[in-house]
């Protein structure tokens, strides 16, 4: 069954607006008149009880008479992106004529004896603050968009800082080194064939001998050797990267 019409007039019938700044409580007033002859019961509710006040917010309206509900916004961080989705809703009823107890009517009420109106809140802000608040968000993308545009011209600088005779010098710098590291194991390893065949004409004694002061010194030389060609090469491969750093 359908639930009867409303009677009670409603002023505003269908938006409560509330107009900021919202950084302290702001009110608006919904009118609920009774145009009727017999009195009337209300109730105001709304989706978001933590976030308004309602004052009152339930009561009775004598026939032919009127009263004015403050509706009141707490402070909160506006957006001017989000949509309201809040909602009132004016729930009434006939109230009896020997009523003495309005929570036991209420609770007493048959679903086709209540009549609801809703309503929906909307959020103005007055012109100079949005100006503002556009002001405020273009400087925040403005700032942000410079931001990455000298990120990109860093990284480009960096590489253009050198030409290419510069790069061409590094990388034959490079080659060279490899060359020269590729040399030495060459020598190393003919220094190793030679002390191979001097031990095998040597007597046993001498040849140890030999074998142990000259495996010694190939050792110590080919240890140099390397040692001296990862400095060399750990240092231009520093110069090349501290470049690209700088």
């Amino acid at each position: 069954m359908a639930r009867p019409e409303q009677v009670l007039l409603l002023e505003p019938q269908h938006e409560l607006k509330f107009r900021g700044p919202f950084t302290d409580v702001v009110t608006t007033t919904l009118k609920l008149a009774n145009p009727t002859d017999r009195n009337v019961c209300f109730k105001v509710k709304t989706t978001a009880p933590r976030r308004y006040c309602v004052r009152p917010n339930s009561g009775v309206i004598d026939a032919g008479t009127s009263i004015n509900v403050s509706v009141m916004l707490q402070p909160f961080d506006y957006d001017p992106n989000e949509k309201s989705k809040h909602k009132f809703m004016v729930q009434s009823l006939i109230a009896p004529p020997d009523m003495t107890d309005m929570e036991g009517v209420w609770k007493e009420a048959k679903p086709e004896e209540l009549m609801d109106s809703k309503l929906r809140c909307v959020f103005e802000m007055p012109i100079e603050n949005e100006k503002t608040h556009e002001i405020d968000s273009n400087k925040m993308m403005s700032s942000s968009l410079l931001k990455t545009e000298s990120s990109t011209l860093s990284m480009k600088s960096m590489v253009s800082s050198l030409d290419d005779g510069e790069v061409k010098r590094i990388m034959e710098e490079c080659k060279r080194l490899q060359m020269e590291v590729q040399r030495l194991r060459e020598e190393n390893k003919q220094i190793r064939q030679e002390d191979d065949g001097l031990r095998m004409r040597k007597s046993p004694v001498m040849a140890a001998q030999q074998s142990s002061s000259s495996s010694v010194t190939v050792k110590e030389e080919g240890l140099s050797i390397r040692v001296i060609a990862l400095i060399v090469l750990f240092f231009v491969i520093g110069v090349i990267v501290g470049k690209l750093l700088l």
